[in-house]
């Protein structure tokens, strides 16, 4: 009884439940008010921050190729160590809803094509200059030049002036965009003293923790930003560190021996082991993030659509996800948008595997019977090398020569990932469809990872970006999802929950669907208690 308590006393301190309804189920387990007032109590003062100690990471998904430019930042750890030391304009919050960070007011036009961010005053870079609205400027301008090579081009491309202003920064658009305020969301957008132009791997930035080492695919060590300008919010480890722990074995062990606080990716066939150990808790969330194989649309064999329809059908989602996942997601239909995001259509058909169905496709495209190598490596999601097994198995069964090749982690995402052209990758989602769409199938986007390219598909998605009746543009983005459905190089078999653990120790912790270790937050939100 007294875990059930703890949990639900814990759920009330997090203000997921409500403090009335934690009382009527501790009385229903039968617990006396002193005992549960007293675990309600142990348990709030476990939410109020303690300031102090060091905070670590054990993480998959480092390679000694890193580079602390936030605009080549392509997977998580990179990810992390940009949102420890950056700041953006703006946040997106567990909620959906807009964090004003840099930005402390958002205002628009009627059309959505002029939009004005106010700039909070007093914010201080790690160097001691004060953020500017000239250094928001420079830094958009940065992420528009393609040599920049920056994750936000598809995104940023679309702002046709940017204006600084006193303490007022103000976009104009090429076309209406009412989605623009979680566009600046971007985690590629971090705000950097002159907009980073000079050195754009120097890390820093107006975040929580300023970079003490940086060692790539190794370890990354931050000290606490003595002037951050939203301490009473995070920032409650003097240092914190992320340690680059590719191997889950290695990374579960560092976790239970406590060499760690906190590790992403966990492992879900040891889900239930890590669950018996009471030092240990697992924090799971579902969300927009999907494990995927993307085939380049512009390289043979993969430029033939019969062919890439075959390898769609090919692949049967549901055992994937049972056996790979666990359960702890939902199966993917080839475009990459779920119930998650705001004017989903339900209604599209769930594609299902098929083997005879992918065969005759097979057969109708031509193909030479030559072996099609697919790529992957163990860091390219969890349980990637599991997946295309069982996809080689599924596809083998209806007489198509898959074969897969396995490549290291290191150099994976620099090597393989954008390069080859069919390889296994991930994506953590955005927060709004447009978002998405704009980073990864956007003709012109530099992470366009399929190389798919369509102009009534780009036409389509800019025309929804200003369209303000949801109706018609929920019907955009259901044309844009058919589309990328039936045309592209995605094939995603499974959305993921972000599954992940910690100490018991480790205090602070809420849920967040937007992306692992709370959106990136988690060492700078999260204290030890």
């Amino acid at each position: 009884m007294n875990d059930q308590l703890k949990q639900l006393a814990s759920m009330t301190a997090k203000g997921l439940m409500s403090r009335r309804e934690f009382n009527t189920r501790a009385a229903a387990l039968g617990a006396g008010s002193v005992l549960s007032s007293s675990l309600l109590a142990t348990a709030v003062r476990a939410q109020e921050p303690k300031k102090g100690g060091v905070l670590r990471a054990g993480m998959q998904g480092g390679e000694s190729t890193n580079s602390l430019d936030p605009a080549l930042a392509a997977s998580e750890v990179p990810f992390a160590v940009s949102m420890t030391w950056g700041e953006m304009l703006v946040d997106v919050a567990p909620d959906n809803s807009i964090d004003y960070r840099i930005a402390e007011e958002i205002s628009s036009n009627a059309d959505a094509t002029e939009w004005k961010f106010k700039i909070r005053q007093g914010v201080e870079f790690h160097d001691g200059k004060t953020v500017t609205a000239e250094d928001v400027v420079a830094t958009l301008k940065r992420h528009t030049d393609e040599k920049s090579q920056s994750g936000a081009l598809g995104i940023v491309q679309g702002i046709s002036e940017m204006i600084a202003e006193g303490d007022m920064v103000t976009l104009k658009l090429a076309s209406g965009n009412a989605d623009l305020p979680y566009l600046m969301a971007d985690y590629h957008l971090v705000i950097q003293p002159g907009g980073g132009f000079e050195n754009p791997a120097a890390g820093i930035g107006a975040g929580a923790y300023k970079v003490a080492i940086n060692e790539p695919g190794v370890r990354h060590v931050f000290e606490r930003h003595p002037n951050y300008w939203d301490a009473a919010n995070g920032a409650h480890a003097d240092q914190v560190e992320i340690i680059v722990i590719n191997d889950n074995t290695a990374r579960t062990a560092a976790l239970q021996a406590g060499q760690i606080h906190m590790m992403n990716r966990v492992d879900p066939k040891i889900v239930e082991l890590l669950k018996s150990n009471s030092d240990i808790t697992i924090e799971h969330a579902p969300g927009r993030g999907h494990y995927v194989f993307i085939m380049h649309v512009d390289k043979p064999p993969f430029d033939n659509n019969d062919l890439r329809m075959a390898l769609k059908l090919a692949i049967n989602r549901q055992e994937m996800l049972d056996k790979v996942l666990g359960g702890l997601g939902s199966v993917g239909n080839d475009f990459p948008i779920n119930a998650a995001y705001p004017l989903f259509d339900a209604s599209i058909p769930q594609r299902e595997y098929d083997a005879a169905a992918a065969a005759e496709f097979y057969k109708k495209s031509g193909h030479d019977g030559s072996p099609i190598i697919l790529r992957t490596a163990a860091g390219a999601f969890p349980g990637a090398i599991d997946a295309a097994n069982l996809y080689a198995a599924s596809a083998n069964a209806a007489g198509i020569p898959l074969q897969i090749k396995l490549e290291p982690d290191d150099g994976y995402w620099s090597n393989v990932w954008n390069v080859e052209p069919f390889c296994a990758s991930y994506w953590g989602g955005r927060p709004v469809q447009d978002q998405m769409y704009s980073t990864a199938y956007l003709s012109t986007a530099d992470w366009n990872d399929t190389k798919f390219r369509n102009p009534h598909f780009d036409e389509v998605l800019i025309a929804a970006r200003g369209e303000l009746d949801e109706t018609k543009r929920k019907a955009m983005y259901s044309e844009l999802a058919n589309i990328l459905r039936d045309e592209g190089g995605l094939i995603l078999p499974m959305f993921n929950d972000w599954v992940e653990a910690r100490r018991v120790e480790v205090a602070g912790w809420t849920p967040d669907p937007n992306g692992e270790l709370m959106n990136g937050k988690a060492l700078i939100k999260c204290w030890i208690a």
